[in-house]
């Protein structure tokens, strides 16, 4: 980098530079920013992102009860915008598989493919990454959750970014994921076979973590099984942290057996020996049980005691095989391998080869997600780079699973048109079901979706005017805020939609010579009623225009969209 000349600066702009020196942070992530403005700034210059459905590409499933899902097609710069006006504090979980910048022409930034010679390459990659993380932590519930996907390229980058962010205090575990066991061989120096899932909590004091399933390696240990379940051999005796008796007082006591008899017990009984626990060193150690849990451990049958060829007696218990445990950080399961339960499986689902480059496991997004819903009731998954749509198949799979109620969102832009061929494509197959590649049909899980595209309302002179406008235009975003999709009214003046027991009423006209119409219609209604009306008055609606309106909530337009984009956009 060229370094700067200070010389002909006059004493005054030397003060601002060391002024603002001064000003810097001193600890974190500092990078060139200023050089780094991205494409989506000037295609929002002087304008504001709405949605506008596409409803050629809507699907829709008969069963009423099932989800509605929401695909958006635009820089996720631009959605995640809107959903901070519709989904601010609404979502449980946010999945995100974001460029890796290796450098190797793929990922683009300002219609240009990154190289690895590029000197601002890191920085223009933190850059895109700080602006979409900040307006996704808006978007958490307080127990929410979000996992970036990285390997080695930018881990360290991301993790310390994520930490500013989110705080270190809400970091919840780096996971290593083997999805290549075989690693890369055309690395130099060591063939790479695992990537990371970085876990935060929005807020870890309201975090709750859910079990993973037992399988792979740690399965195939458990080799002996009795009428209860599979199980292994452990020693009865503990070692490493919290194992003396100064620290397990309660766990320090002589085992009491009698081998001729095969009698275990905590009392001193006729020709039994004393079993300590002493380790290999001679040093006092501590049992794996206090008294209590010993005495039924052994009823159960889950105790032995062994001897060895000198004579020494050693204890054990049964450790039986779990469906779940804690998760561990790291994951090594067959399914995860990115080839067969990615490419392969989206190659199937497509019908083509290369449709997308390297796609995630299915069953690796399924347990991320999995983990973290803990038996919330209609959890909304955020994918604000949706890329293939595992996210999508995983939470549909997940319902499938249980019969649950959870809904995704994913956002992705169309470049080579990936939002129409694949995103949307395989969404489609997977929900109406398919051929795969060996001509077996598969079904599908049914479900709806939703197909929006971003688009800008222009700002002119006339505030006025762009209030108008924008009014007009915010339909959309209005039904996705209220989950409310389905039209049953609609004049010059007023739209009105329902979904199940929710009705949205949209006034666009500041003449309210339509407002008694449209409340006697909403008098009618039974269940929870919205109303979106039209104002200029940025302080709200007026009171007396609704004297006697009972059971209707009110929002103004444009207004509380406004005061969203005043803390995204500068202008």
């Amino acid at each position: 980098m060229q370094k700067n000349d200070y010389s002909n600066l006059s004493k005054e702009e030397l003060l601002k530079i060391v002024e603002k020196l001064e000003s810097r942070k001193k600890y974190g992530l500092i990078w060139d920013e200023e050089k780094v403005k991205e494409q989506f700034e000037k295609d929002a210059e002087n304008a504001l992102p709405v949605l506008k459905e596409i409803s050629s590409k809507e699907i829709t499933d008969k069963d009423s009860s099932k989800p509605v899902n929401i695909l958006i097609e635009g820089d996720n710069y631009h959605a995640l915008s809107v959903l901070n006006f519709t989904h601010q504090g609404k979502i449980d979980v946010i999945y995100i598989d974001p460029p890796y910048n290796t450098g190797n022409k793929t990922w683009k930034y300002n219609n240009d493919y990154i190289e690895k010679e590029d000197s601002y390459r890191h920085s223009k990659w933190l850059s895109f990454m700080n602006k979409r993380l900040r307006l996704a932590k808006n978007l958490l519930k307080e127990d929410g959750f979000i996992v970036v996907t990285i390997d080695d390229y930018e881990v360290f980058t991301l993790g310390v970014l994520l930490d500013e962010i989110f705080g270190e205090q809400n970091r919840l575990g780096n996971v290593v994921v083997i999805n290549k066991k075989s690693g890369r061989t055309t690395d130099k120096f060591f063939a790479t076979s695992h990537e990371y899932y970085l876990f935060y909590a929005k807020n870890s004091e309201f975090a709750k973590v859910g079990n993973m399933a037992v399988s792979g390696d740690r399965a195939e240990e458990y080799t002996f099984e009795d009428n209860i379940s599979k199980f292994k051999y452990r020693d009865f005796l503990r070692t490493g942290g919290y194992s003396t008796p100064e620290e397990r007082p309660n766990s320090y006591y002589p085992i009491y057996f009698n081998e001729r008899k095969n009698i275990i017990s905590i009392e001193k009984i006729s020709d039994s020996i004393e079993i300590w626990p002493i380790d290999s060193k001679g040093a006092k150690r501590v049992w794996r049980r206090t008294r209590p849990t010993l005495v039924e451990d052994v009823k159960k049958g889950d105790i032995i005691i062994t001897k060895n060829g000198n004579g020494k007696f050693t204890v054990k218990i049964k450790e039986r095989l779990k469906e779940e445990s804690k998760p561990k950080t790291v994951w090594d399961n067959p399914q995860y391998d990115a080839a067969s339960h990615g490419t392969k499986l989206l190659e199937s689902i497509l019908g083509e080869s290369r449709a997308f480059d390297y796609p995630k496991s299915l069953y690796a997004v399924k347990d991320a997600i999995r983990l973290l819903l803990n038996d919330k009731e209609s959890p909304v998954i955020l994918d604000f780079f949706a890329g293939s749509g595992t996210t999508g198949h995983a939470v549909m799979e997940l319902n499938k699973e249980d019969d649950g109620k959870r809904v995704f969102i994913l956002c992705t832009n169309n470049e080579n048109n990936i939002c129409d061929e694949v995103t949307l494509e395989r969404v489609k197959k997977v929900i109406r079901g398919y051929k795969n590649r060996s001509g077996e049909q598969i079904t599908g899980l049914g479900g709806s979706l939703k197909y929006f595209k971003t688009k800008f309302v222009k700002k002119y002179s006339n505030g006025d005017d762009f209030k108008t406008r924008i009014t007009n235009e915010c339909t959309e975003m209005l039904c996705l805020r209220e989950g409310v999709f389905d039209e049953i009214k609609k004049n010059n003046h007023y739209r009105i939609f329902q979904r199940g027991s929710k009705t949205l009423a949209v006034y666009y006209s500041l003449a309210r010579t339509s407002l008694p119409d449209l409340k006697k219609i909403l008098e009618k209604i039974e269940g929870e009623k919205t109303l979106y009306c039209f104002t200029l008055d940025p302080i709200g609606l007026s009171k007396s225009e609704f004297v006697g309106w009972h059971g209707v909530t009110l929002e103004p337009i444009p207004q509380k969209i406004l005061d969203v984009y005043k803390q995204i956009y500068e202008y």
